[in-house]
């Protein structure tokens, strides 16, 4: 009976712990709204919608851009478009993100460039209008892409 006890009690010691240990872990930084909506201009290659998601974690952010208004011009692989995304911010400035991150694409297909990372502070807030977002394809095609308008539903704000 001693032994039960005992392993009992150690059980209910463990499950304590992680329960202080749940409550007093780090929370996930957030940024709001997670999407957002932007019409853009990308000269000769097209233009119209494309949504911009944002994550955070701690002062690392990423940015994921998908668009089918502008489409890949020739087959491209997994990981070979350099990316660089400039948001400028609410009172002056810019925050720049970017990669070298995208999933493999026929001709045709929908561009689709990120993750790409940047550093973010605390209450930074994000708008793509006004900003770039610059693609190149083979180290010699480039697409450069600005906001006609501000994005919808508004700036991104960084925890």
């Amino acid at each position: 009976m001693r032994g039960k006890r005992f392993g009992t009690g150690v059980s209910l010691m463990a499950g304590a712990l992680a329960v202080c240990g749940l409550a007093f872990a780090p929370t996930a930084a957030a940024v709001a709204p997670g999407s957002a909506t932007v019409n853009a201009d990308c000269g000769s290659w097209g233009g119209g919608d494309a949504t911009l998601t944002a994550t955070q974690n701690g002062t690392s952010a990423t940015v994921t851009i998908t668009t089918s208004a502008v489409t890949a011009p020739l087959a491209i692989g997994q990981d070979s478009l350099v990316s660089q995304l400039t948001l400028v911010k609410a009172g002056g400035g810019t925050t720049v993100f970017k990669g070298t991150k995208n999933p493999a694409m026929a001709t045709g297909d929908a561009l689709e460039v990120g993750p790409l990372t940047g550093t973010v502070a605390s209450g930074d807030s994000l708008e793509a209008f006004g900003g770039t977002l610059k693609v190149t394809a083979f180290g010699f095609i480039t697409i450069t892409c600005t906001a006609t308008a501000p994005q919808s539903p508004g700036p991104f704000v960084f925890d």
